[in-house]
């Protein structure tokens, strides 16, 4: 093994030990190895929306209440999995389990840096692709109330932990890949 790679190992040895140091408490949640899971999420999620929807609060409430909410889960959250989970300890699958976790944000940070590498190399690329890219954003913000987003996205991430290992993105991901390259090969074809 070279020796990159051993470092490279040991850093995600160390990664993984403090993630999973840091999740402990919310391990039962992170598992989703029952199938209500993400309907209680969506459930639990829609709720608090709702609830947000009714009151109309003021930007400081929502974002004291938001803070007050999240410090809540992560006071009863560790305390009350094990009580409706059951008491099922942490099994040698659970360090696969960050692994994943780790994987994933090692994408997201893939993404950023390869952002960043576009705008040193190719300036004028970034420029268009940014600006289009924040044009889409600002039309789908138009087209869609700031509250419906803002559910949408929240239920998207608080799902995504659970959609991965189940590799139902990498999934679609790959279809839609090769859905463009059809559409680009029978464009091509209808020039030549």
């Amino acid at each position: 093994m070279a020796r990159g790679e051993k470092g490279s190992l040991s850093l995600l040895a160390v990664e993984t030990a403090s993630l999973e140091e840091q999740l402990q408490g919310w391990g039962e949640v992170l598992r989703w190895e029952r199938a209500w899971f993400p309907p209680a999420i969506m459930g639990v999620v829609s709720l608090l929306f709702l609830i947000i929807y009714y009151l109309d609060p003021s930007v400081l409430s929502g974002v004291s209440c938001l803070v007050m909410l999240l410090c809540l889960a992560d006071y009863l959250v560790p305390i009350l999995a094990p009580r409706i989970f059951g008491s099922n300890k942490w099994t040698t699958e659970q360090p696969q389990r960050f692994h994943e976790i780790l994987k994933t944000r090692g994408r997201a940070l893939g993404w950023w840096k390869r952002l960043f590498t576009l705008k040193e190399e190719k300036p004028k690329m970034y420029f268009m692709s940014m600006i289009s890219s924040l044009a889409a954003v600002d039309w789908v913000e138009h087209q869609v109330r700031n509250l419906l987003l803002t559910y949408l996205i929240v239920t998207f991430v608080l799902l995504l932990l659970g959609l991965n290992p189940h590799k139902i993105i990498p999934k679609n991901i790959g279809m839609a890949k090769g859905e463009i390259n059809k559409l680009l090969k029978q464009k091509e074809k209808k020039y030549y």
